[in-house]
């Protein structure tokens, strides 16, 4: 019995990485419904992961004074997933104006969670933007509730905004050829509005804690966020990479005229160590997807003995 779960998970994990991610419904635990109760928050759950998307709708930001969309990369969210010996882990992903940091970070420290990375995205955005990323253990019920006074801050702010962002106006039909840009980069992407998103899985690598599997869904992936027309778009994402990878996709990104706008890790404690790495971007789609998917072929390559 063990070996068919075997056998089924890595099934399941091969089938991701092939459609770029894609990530399969299941029903709901009674506790992650308790969890949306109690946050105020629509989720989904596949994979083994229940995800709480938190948008920035109500912040408007411009990348050198060009409107970038919320789902360009200003979409916070958390995610729980289930351990052993009843452990549930919580990691989030929480987007912040440079006055919500501080309040934001000490409701989360204040209720026994923890702040594992503070970083930015991009350079030239107005107003600045922020990341931070939080984790915690227990049971689900008590992780909602110890993680909702910090998305209250958010919400409060979103409601002191005086009238909802429009960050970029509808895109016209057939501005960005997605599936020109799916099949230069090798994987599917979805489409929110006007943002085309890529989104890569790591199942390469077995990061676990407590059991639980840190899979694409608790954020261990690799992204690119196309927006723009086909002659004039720009290109944002997030690379995820064992340590030997590091130089060797910075090298890739540099070469292909993509900006490096932050190095860092999201997790703290684990083995083993992923560093993630933000890019931006302008130009024709394609040329920035052949940047991106020069970046993308380097993952999961046995590292380089140096004589």
């Amino acid at each position: 019995m063990m070996w068919l779960r075997y056998v089924a998970t890595s099934l399941t994990c091969a089938m991701g990485l092939l459609a770029g991610g894609t990530a399969i419904a299941q029903e709901m635990p009674a506790d992650y419904k308790t969890v949306l109760s109690t946050l105020g928050k629509t989720g989904d759950f596949k994979d083994g992961v229940l995800k709480v998307n938190i948008p920035r709708n109500d912040v408007r930001v411009t990348i050198r004074q060009r409107p970038a969309p919320t789902p360009f990369g200003f979409g916070g969210w958390v995610a729980f997933t289930k351990g052993d010996k009843g452990m549930e882990v919580l990691m989030g992903d929480l987007v912040l104006t440079e006055d919500e940091v501080n309040p934001v970070m000490s409701a989360i420290l204040q209720n026994g969670l923890d702040v594992t990375a503070l970083h930015n995205h991009s350079f030239w955005e107005q107003p600045r933007i922020f990341y931070m990323h939080v984790h915690g253990m227990g049971s689900a019920t008590d992780l909602s509730r110890r993680v909702k006074p910090a998305i209250d801050l958010i919400d409060q702010a979103a409601k002191r905004a005086q009238t909802p962002a429009t960050s970029a106006p509808p895109a016209a039909a057939g501005a960005l050829d997605s599936a020109a840009l799916a099949k230069i980069i090798g994987h599917q992407g979805e489409q929110s509005g006007p943002v085309y998103k890529i989104t890569i899985g790591r199942p390469d690598i077995d990061l676990r804690e407590h059991g639980a599997a840190i899979n694409a869904r608790m954020g261990l992936n690799t992204w690119a966020a196309f927006a723009g027309s086909d002659a004039d778009a720009m290109v944002a994402g997030d690379v995820a990479m064992l340590e030997h990878e590091a130089t060797p996709v910075l090298k890739a990104l540099r070469t292909n005229g993509l900006n490096i706008v932050a190095i860092h890790h999201h997790m703290t404690d684990v083995q083993p160590v992923v560093i993630f790495l933000h890019y931006y971007g302008t130009g024709p789609a394609a040329k920035l997807a052949h940047g991106v998917r020069a970046a993308v072929d380097l993952l999961g390559k046995t590292p380089t003995t140096h004589q």
